[in-house]
């Protein structure tokens, strides 16, 4: 267990680094979407052969669960189905129409919102015409993010039908409690059909994924939680710390008060007990986060160093081109970002004047690079050997005064050949991440912009 003199020392407000430079420090005033389908479409032409990687945002959920920091619009109306799909249909047509070649994908994502929210039929449809329009690669993932609620065995069946193989089901805490407070009730018989039913149609792999530090949550929660989902053998379980911030994400997060939330220390405690006990049902650690059991893809990727991590999260490979479809969603070229709008209405009337709905972006530069390809290395692999580069883009003795903390508290190590998080270190992975954002350290944020690292 953690002491909590580090968890005092090091909980501060840091990003998740799911991309470098971070959201809120991207360069808009430099950014134009024309410079950016250029980089993409030359990233796209170097890479195409080893495939690429699409994110369709489906936006759509019955209820407002209150814990979420997802883009999603509220409503029971499922008439809202086929005008979203045909947007996404021109949407993809327009980045064709750009690319000008018949793009090869290596990994497809469903996320939200809650993509069961739609139909199987709708579903079916949709991604069947979008398939005939690319090349799967020799070794592809299709994965979904699914509600244990409304999940059905036709939504498993019609995806799987598709080259679907991966789903991600949304679990949370099982404690009622803690339940009713982020308003997503979901008993137990439910989440254990929605996995069961995976199995029987034949995913090959299912995930949850469970949140520590939620309102009234308290470590015998997240203890019979992980006791519980165990039993049922996920291949992959990811364990989140909730991310609050209501200062973005507005009224759904004002449900509850900081003071319904775990302290610093037993929030610490949760992830701690809970590591120890997914280690104990025989999960590895990969990378932040997440966990998973020896056979699994992921954990092969990163016995092998092979594991890559994006606005996805982590994944199996590499892919330096990765398109964003639908509402808010964002894609990424390498050596740009693009986001879409987040407004459903701004979305649908760019789409109705035959253009790309992208509202902002960044254009990385050489330093952002240097700095990505170091911040990625920690991230998945908890190391990273010098280069070249990252002597002439870093300034070593600002560096190395930012790490001397964490070197004196065993969390890093630093040879001349590179810097390695210790296993001591390894829950403080953003931290470390930190002391190389120079966009971060130039401009340190005035107001709350992220969760705490803790």
């Amino acid at each position: 267990m953690l002491n909590n003199k580090l968890i005092r020392k090091y909980n501060v407000a840091g990003p998740r680094y799911t991309s470098y430079p971070t959201v809120p420090y991207w360069n808009e005033e430099k950014f134009n979407s024309e410079e950016y389908i250029s980089r993409l479409k030359q990233q796209f032409r170097e890479t195409n052969n080893e495939g690429n990687a699409i994110y369709m945002h489906l936006p759509f959920c019955e209820s407002l669960c209150t814990f979420c920091g997802c883009n999603k619009r509220i409503t029971k109306n499922h008439s809202v189905e086929s005008p979203y799909l045909e947007a996404l249909a021109k949407e993809w047509n327009l980045y064709l129409d750009a690319l000008e070649a018949k793009p090869k994908i290596n990994a497809l994502h469903l996320g939200g919102g809650t993509p069961t929210f739609f139909s199987p039929l709708n579903l079916h449809k949709f991604l069947s015409e979008w398939l005939k329009t690319v090349e799967l690669a020799d070794k592809y993932e299709f994965s979904f993010e699914g509600h244990p609620n409304n999940t059905t065995r036709e939504h498993l069946e019609a995806l799987y039908e598709l080259g679907f193989k991966r789903v991600s089901y949304g679990v949370q805490d099982l404690d009622h409690t803690v339940q009713v407070a982020i308003n997503r009730i979901q008993p137990l018989e439910n989440v254990v059909r929605a996995i069961k039913e995976a199995r029987e149609v034949g995913y090959e792999s299912v995930n949850v994924d469970l949140v520590y530090g939620l309102p009234f949550q308290k470590v015998e929660h997240v203890e019979n939680t992980i006791k519980e989902i165990s039993i049922l053998k996920p291949d992959r379980i990811a364990f989140y710390s909730y991310a609050h911030v209501p200062w973005i994400k507005g009224n759904g997060q004002r449900k509850f008060t900081e003071e319904d939330l775990p302290a610093p220390e037993v929030k610490r405690k949760m992830y701690e007990y809970g590591k120890e006990l997914l280690l104990k049902y025989g999960y590895i650690e990969i990378g932040m986060d997440h966990f998973a059991l020896p056979e699994d893809e992921l954990s092969k990727a990163m016995e092998n160093g092979e594991l890559f991590r994006n606005f996805m999260g982590y994944t199996v490979g590499t892919s330096k081109v990765m398109v964003g479809l639908g509402v808010s969603s964002i894609g990424d070229c390498w050596t740009g970002f693009a986001q879409n709008e987040k407004s459903l209405e701004d979305y649908y009337e760019a789409l109705e004047n035959n253009r790309l709905p992208i509202m902002r972006g960044h254009l990385l530069g050489s330093e952002d690079l240097t700095i990505r390809k170091i911040i990625l290395d920690l991230m998945c692999n908890f190391k990273h050997e010098w280069a070249e580069d990252d002597f002439t883009t870093l300034n070593f003795a600002n560096l190395l005064s930012r790490l001397k903390p964490m070197v004196d508290d065993q969390l890093v190590k630093l040879t001349e050949k590179g810097i390695m998080i210790t296993r001591k270190g390894r829950p403080f992975v953003r931290n470390v991440c930190m002391a190389f954002d120079l966009r971060l350290h130039r401009n340190k944020p005035e107001m709350n912009l992220f969760s705490s690292t803790i």
